[in-house]
């Protein structure tokens, strides 16, 4: 069974919601991106998403724009996000996920991606600017190899597009909460919500509610509907702040703590 499955499961077992952290790899560096995925494993988080530097992130707000400029500054590479996954893989069991815009993927190769990927460990792929219409071929690779293509619906999701996604989805859904790019909100926006009762209602796979999560009154406030919140903006600009490793290591720590 993937890890991804088996987190989900284990969560519903205990009745709780997970959190999914997002951090753009390579900010500030690797080496201080691996000793923050170790901290996140330790600190109860559910799963880790990491996010592959790229010159044109269009479903990213500023602070995630700005991470992926100093780690594409800094050289990181689609092989080099690999290569740490499999370095992380060696050390934790917690589900790993990359989040990357096609056009790396695409020149990467499909099929050398994917093998690469699942030899590091990686148990799902989300990319944000690959539609459902064009997603088969990654999608029948990837479910090949055991890993998840991780589908995105957002609120102007039509009634058709819900349906045929939740038919052909692996892992979970990922629900964009909002009609926008990423960046943390005060509250969880009431699209958000309206589009986790509408998803629910045609399946019972986890949902993942993600953009403008920043908050663990947010999470506690989930309701039935959702089974994990996915934070990013919030952490990557605790990244942003700057000072050594163990310095930034500790802020996140400290902040994910609030959600257990």
């Amino acid at each position: 069974m993937n890890r991804i499955d088996k987190r989900f499961k284990s969560l519903r077992a205990a009745g709780r919601k997970g959190v999914i952290a997002y951090l753009t790899a390579g900010d500030p560096d690797l080496a201080a991106t691996e000793d923050l995925v170790m901290e996140m494993a330790l600190s109860g988080v559910a799963m880790v998403e990491l996010g592959v530097p790229f010159s044109d992130p269009v479903a990213d707000g500023p602070v995630i724009q700005a991470a992926s400029a100093r780690a594409l500054k800094k050289g990181v590479t689609l092989n080099d996000v690999l290569n740490l996954a499999a370095k992380l893989r060696s050390k934790t069991d917690i589900p790993l996920l990359i989040m990357s815009y096609y056009n790396p993927v695409l020149s990467y190769g499909i099929d050398r991606f994917v093998e690469d990927a699942r030899k590091s460990g990686i148990d799902g792929i989300i990319v944000p600017d690959l539609p459902l219409e064009e997603s088969e071929t990654l999608s029948r690779v990837l479910t090949n190899a055991g890993i998840h293509f991780i589908n995105l619906l957002s609120p102007t999701s039509s009634t058709e597009r819900i349906r045929a996604t939740t038919q052909q989805a692996g892992g979970f859904i990922y629900c964009v909460s909002v009609t926008g790019v990423t960046g943390a909100r005060e509250d969880i926006p009431a699209s958000g919500r309206e589009l986790l009762k509408r998803v629910r209602s045609y399946t019972d796979m986890p949902l993942a509610l993600g953009f403008g999560i920043s908050r663990p009154q947010q999470v506690a406030s989930l309701g039935d509907e959702g089974d994990a919140v996915i934070i990013g903006s919030a952490i990557v600009r605790l990244v942003e702040e700057g000072g050594g490793k163990k310095e930034i290591t500790e802020r996140v720590k400290s902040y994910l703590e609030a959600f257990k």
